[in-house]
C-alpha cells in the first residue's frame, strides 16, 4: 500500500507500459532502416522512448509558461506521467516494416475486397449473413496502427478482468490520435482525416468518454504535444540517423538549411555553423569532427523545435481547451518541414530501405493469405468456434503459431452486432497477429510458411 501512495496512477500507466511485452517487441520493429546491422541507428523502441523524453520536456516548458493551460492538473504526477506514457505508446500498434507494413495489410484487403467482405469463400457463390458495412471495411482497406494501438493496451494483454494493461481512462483517452471511428472519418479536417479506433473498441471508448467528459471528434490536449514531439523526432532523429550511416553529412544538411528561403534566417543555422567553425578550429581527425557536428545538430534542432512547439501550444491552448483547434503544431513549421524533407530524400528513398520494405511488404501480403486460411480452414461442425479444429497440415501449423492473447479476445468476444460477427472477429484475428509480428520474426515465418507445400 504503501507504494500507492508513492505512485499516481499515471505513474502507473507509465510503468505498466514500459514492463510490457508490446513494449519490448519495438527494439525489432523498423523506424526507418529495416533490420539494420548498425546497432548505432534507431528502432521503434528508441524512438518511442526518444518521443516520450520529447513530451515531457515540452509539457514542462507549458507548464512553466501557463499552468492553467493543463486545467491545474500537477505536473509531477499527473501531466508528466501521462506524457511520458503515450509518448512510448504512441506506436505500439504498428505492423512490422512501418508504413510499408501498414500499406501491405491494406493492399492485401484492396486485392481481396471483392469477396472477403461480403462472401464465405474466395469463389464468392456464397454470401455472408453478416457482411461488413462499407463504413467499416475501412478499418482493413485503410489498415492503421493508431487504432491497433488501443485495441493493444486495451484488449490483447492478458488480465482477469479482459482490460489489457489497465490503464486509466485519462492516458487511453490521450493515446487516441485521431478520436474518431472509420464512419466519421473526414480527409478535410486534419484531427479526423483517420480512423483513430477500431469498432471492436467502441465500448471501451464510450467508458473512456464517460470518464473524461470528451466526445467524437475530441482530441484531449496532451495529444497535441504527443504528435508534435511524434513530428520532431522524425524530422530531426531521422536525419540524425541518416548522418551517422554516412549517407549524409552535417556539412550537407547545413548546407540545404542554409540554402533553402524557408530557414536560412533561422538562428539555429547560425548557431550551427558558429559551433562547425569551432569544431573546425579544434583541429579532430575528421572521423571525429563529423560525430560532433552531427551531435551538435541533434541537439541545436531539438532545442530549437521543443521551443516552437511550446510556444505553440501555448499560444493556441483556449482553442485547444475548447476543441475547436484543427492544425497540428507542427503542421507549417519551416525548420521541421524542411528536415522532414532531408529524411524523405536521404533516409526514407534510400535503396537500401526500399530494397527491406520491399521484402518486408512482399513477406506480410504472402503471411497475410497463410494467416486468413488457417483461421477459415475449419472443419464444418466447428465453424462457429474461431479455435476449433483446422483441417490441413499447413494450415494446422500456422494456425498454431497465432497468439494466445490475441485468439483468446476473439474466440471470447460477446459485443453483439457486426462486432462480435463471426467475418469480423476473423479479420481482427488476422490483423491482430500481423501487427504484433517484429521484422525478423515476419521474414523468418515467411521463408519458413512459404517453404511447405
Amino acid at each position: 500500500m504503501a507504494d500507492l501512495a508513492v505512485r499516481s496512477r499515471f505513474q502507473q500507466d507509465y510503468d505498466r507500459l514500459l514492463f510490457s511485452t508490446p513494449v519490448r517487441r519495438l527494439s525489432d520493429k523498423t523506424q526507418v532502416w529495416p533490420m539494420d546491422e548498425n546497432d548505432g541507428v534507431r528502432t521503434r523502441l528508441t524512438h518511442s522512448h526518444e518521443v516520450a523524453n520529447l513530451a515531457r520536456s515540452i509539457g514542462t516548458r507549458i507548464h512553466s509558461a501557463d499552468p492553467t493551460l493543463f486545467g491545474g492538473a500537477d505536473l509531477h504526477n499527473v501531466v508528466q506521467p501521462m506524457l511520458s506514457a503515450i509518448g512510448l505508446a504512441h506506436d505500439l500498434g504498428n505492423p512490422p516494416f512501418g508504413h510499408q507494413g501498414e500499406a501491405a495489410i491494406a493492399r492485401w484487403f484492396n486485392d481481396n475486397g471483392n469477396w472477403i467482405f461480403t462472401h464465405t469463400d474466395r469463389d464468392a457463390k456464397e454470401e455472408l449473413k453478416d457482411p461488413i458495412p462499407l463504413a467499416y471495411r475501412k478499418e482493413f482497406l485503410s489498415f492503421d496502427g493508431n487504432p491497433q494501438t488501443i485495441r493493444l493496451l486495451a484488449k490483447l494483454q492478458t488480465s482477469i478482468s479482459h482490460s489489457g494493461l489497465d490503464l486509466t481512462a485519462a492516458t487511453l483517452a490521450a493515446t487516441i490520435k485521431y478520436p474518431v471511428g472509420a464512419p466519421n472519418q473526414d480527409d478535410k479536417i486534419p484531427t479526423s482525416k483517420k480512423h483513430g479506433y477500431f469498432l471492436s473498441e467502441q465500448e471501451l471508448v464510450d467508458w473512456v468518454r464517460s470518464e473524461t467528459g470528451l466526445t467524437e471528434k475530441q482530441r484531449h490536449p496532451l495529444t497535441w504535444i504527443m504528435e508534435a514531439c511524434d513530428d520532431i523526432a522524425y524530422s530531426v532523429l531521422d536525419v540524425d540517423d541518416a548522418m551517422k550511416k554516412g549517407v549524409i553529412s552535417p556539412d550537407d544538411v547545413m548546407a540545404i538549411l542554409a540554402a533553402d528561403d524557408r530557414t536560412m534566417a533561422h538562428h539555429v543555422v547560425k548557431r550551427a555553423l558558429d559551433a562547425f567553425s569551432r569544431v573546425v578550429a579544434a583541429k579532430r581527425r575528421p572521423e571525429i569532427a563529423r560525430d560532433i557536428k552531427i551531435g551538435y545538430l541533434r541537439a541545436f534542432f531539438i532545442d530549437a523545435l521543443i521551443d516552437e512547439a511550446s510556444a505553440a501550444f501555448v499560444r493556441n491552448g483556449l482553442a485547444i481547451s475548447d476543441f475547436s483547434h484543427r492544425e497540428p503544431l507542427m503542421e507549417t513549421n519551416p525548420l521541421c518541414d524542411t528536415l522532414k524533407g532531408i529524411a524523405r530524400q536521404y533516409a526514407f528513398g534510400h535503396p537500401t530501405v526500399l530494397k527491406m520494405e520491399a521484402l518486408g511488404a512482399e513477406a506480410v501480403n504472402g503471411l497475410m493469405t497463410a494467416f486468413w486460411n488457417a483461421i477459415h480452414d475449419r472443419k464444418s461442425e466447428d465453424f462457429a468456434k474461431l479455435d476449433g479444429k483446422r483441417r490441413g497440415a499447413k494450415n494446422k501449423f500456422v494456425f498454431a503459431l497465432i497468439s494466445q492473447n490475441y485468439l483468446d479476445d476473439a474466440v471470447n468476444c460477446k459485443t453483439p452486432g457486426l462486432a462480435g460477427s463471426i467475418r469480423y472477429r476473423e479479420l481482427r484475428l488476422m490483423t491482430d497477429m500481423l501487427a504484433g509480428m517484429t521484422d525478423t520474426f515476419t521474414i523468418k515465418l515467411w521463408n519458413d510458411v512459404k517453404s511447405l507445400v
